[in-house]
Order: structure tokens, then sequence, then C-alpha cells
């Protein structure tokens, strides 16, 4: 009989040397043999029909792999309710210019099988790690699980170094630009999220990542059965790093977009850079309604959140007047993230649509 090595039977069925040894560790690949300390694979024996997603997908509900402001979690079943009639059905086409930590799309990849599904951020980082979790999920999860090895056992003050130092080198790839770093970029910009205080993604004027570490006793880095779903259902999704006007060319009339901007803030306090350098404005609003209204005149049904001035202003119509013709509701939503616990609490949030 002829062998071949793990290396080599990884290169022939596209998975990594670390999950064919896991295979053969679980006799899943017939007539591997151990010699010394490498495996010996039959050069016939056919890949295995990967058991995780049997397993997993039958009762576990795959979740975003990072903390988001603005995260849908608290609001996804209200959502849910006002998907479009059809979706699913005669709606084969999702788009989410503005995807952020994908709570809403995990819940359709979860649920639909769809045709064609794209999403699109505008930054860099988040994006980078939605691509390295579809097509390098096993060298992700192997850094994570060492940063989580190293930094869980530290002291608090040991951490501290190690999340400073970690945080300096994530601002240093981000600033080199290179391709062979992404899996390590992205590795970083989780163990961050998982670290750092409440989750918070933030940068200063000159794009350095700058916020401080959180004091989280036991946080969970790698979550790896989740990153392993969730890469299994992102193989057929586009994802696109830029402006959401980048979706133009996917969206038509058998297209259901979600669009989860920036929220306006709703007082000048409120307002802060927490996704990139670029601040999203009374006019990028005004921009992101107009190209709304091109989808609408395509048909696509389209679905916004955002939040409702009336919090803080009863005279303030903003959204009011800039969607009069959409359907627009007030929700109860729970604020999550905020620096201040007095931040946090129940407000109004709006869902516009034009169905």
């Amino acid at each position: 009989m002829q062998y071949m090595t793990a290396k080599e039977a990884a290169e022939k069925w596209n998975i990594s040397q670390r999950r064919v040894a896991v295979l053969c560790a679980e006799n899943r690949i017939e007539n591997a043999e151990m010699l010394g300390n490498m495996w010996l694979i039959p050069k016939d024996a056919e890949k295995p029909q990967d058991a995780r997603s049997l397993r997993y997908f039958e009762n576990k509900k795959i979740k975003p792999f990072v903390k988001w402001a603005g995260g849908k979690g608290q609001i996804l079943e209200i959502i849910k309710e006002n998907f479009p009639a059809g979706f699913g059905e005669t709606i084969r086409k999702y788009a989410e210019p503005f995807v952020g930590g994908g709570a809403v799309l995990f819940e359709i990849l979860a649920n639909y099988d769809l045709d064609e599904i794209m999403i699109a951020d505008i930054n860099k980082e988040l994006m980078n790690s939605f691509i390295v979790v579809r097509d390098n999920v096993d060298e992700l999860i192997n850094l994570l699980e060492s940063m989580q090895n190293e930094f869980l056992p530290l002291s608090t003050e040991d951490r501290k170094i190690y999340y400073y130092n970690k945080r300096e080198l994530f601002n240093t790839l981000k600033q080199a630009k290179s391709n062979s770093m992404n899996v390590a970029l992205a590795a970083l910009f989780i163990f961050l999220n998982k670290t750092c205080f409440n989750g918070l993604y933030r940068v200063n004027s000159k794009g350095g990542f700058n916020v401080p570490m959180g004091s989280y006793k036991n946080p969970l880095i790698c979550d790896a059965e989740n990153l392993q779903l969730i890469s299994q259902k992102l193989q057929n999704v586009k994802i696109v790093c830029g402006d959401y006007k980048e979706s133009m060319n996917f969206i038509d009339e058998n297209t259901f977009v979600y669009f989860d901007p920036p929220y306006r803030p709703l007082n000048a306090t409120s307002a802060f850079t927490s996704y990139n350098e670029v601040v999203f404005t009374d006019c990028n609003q005004e921009e992101l309604a107009e190209y709304i209204n091109m989808l609408n005149e395509r048909k696509a049904k389209i679905l916004l959140s955002n939040s409702d001035p009336k919090n803080h202003n009863e005279e303030d119509n903003f959204f009011d007047d800039l969607y009069a013709n959409y359907n627009i509701k007030r929700i109860e939503a729970s604020r999550m993230i905020n620096s201040k616990s007095s931040g946090r609490g129940k407000i109004k949030e709006l869902l516009i649509s034009n169905f």
C-alpha cells in the first residue's frame, strides 16, 4: 500500500494539516498509521465527510464572532418579524452593506438557503476577519488558541503588558498593509475585541486602535466550534471591504437589503469615532437615503435601522422627513455599549422599510 503524509493529504483535500491530524487521531481515516510523530495515510484514502457540520448544525446556532457597537442581537427577533414576505422563496438574494458584527447575517445563514449573499463594510480589519474566517479558519484558530493559552493564566498586571503589546502589534500590522499578515491581523483583531474595554472598536485620528484593556476574568478568546460553523456558512458569501455603494451592481428586484449604518447620535456628546477614521454625518445619512431611493426604484426589498431622534428631542423629525415615503416603525431596544452605565438602557429605535 502506498502512503502520503498529512501535509500531502492536506493539500489534496484542501484542508489544514492540523485538521488531517485530528481526523487521523479520531480514526476517521481508514488504515492511517502513526510512524514516530508523523501520520501516514493511504494514497487512495478519500476525504472524510466533515462530521462537525452534521453534528453541530443540527443542535447549534452560529453567532457573531466579535462584539460590535450597534450589534443587533437585542432586537434580532423584531428584525426577523419585519423580513419581507417571500424572503427565501421568491426573494432569493440578500445584501447587507453595513454588516458590522453580523447578527442578522448569521441568523439568515442559519435559516435560509439563498442563491446569493453579499456583505460589505468600510472597516478593513473587520472585513479582513470575515475573509480569514471563511478562507483560513484552521490557521486562525491555531493563533487564537495560542493567545488564549498565553493570556488567561497571567496576573492582571501581566495581562495588561500582554494586551498592550498585542495592541501595538495590531496597529503596526495595520500600517504595514501586507496580505501575508492577514491571518495574524485577524487573530489580533479578534483577541483585542474579546479582551478590550466593553468590546469597543475605536480608533484615533491616525487610525490607531486605542481602546484600553477590559476587566474580564475569563474571556473566551477562541470559540473554535463557532468559528468552524461560521466558516462553513460563509463559503459562498461575497465579502467586500468598501462603501455601501459597492452593493449597487449586486442588488436587483430579487434582493432583500438590510441597512444598519452608523447611527445618528442622539445628542452632540454621544458622537465618537468608533468604527474607523470617518464620521457618518447627517450629510452621509442623506446620501444613504438617496441611494436607498435608487434601490427602491429597482424594486428591491429594503429594511433600514437607525436611532430615533425623538429619544432626545420630540421635535426632531430628521428621519421622519427623510423617509416620509416609507414605512417607519418605532421599536424598543437596549443600548448595551456605552462608557457610562447611565447611557445604557431602553430606548426607541427606527425600522424603516419600503414594504
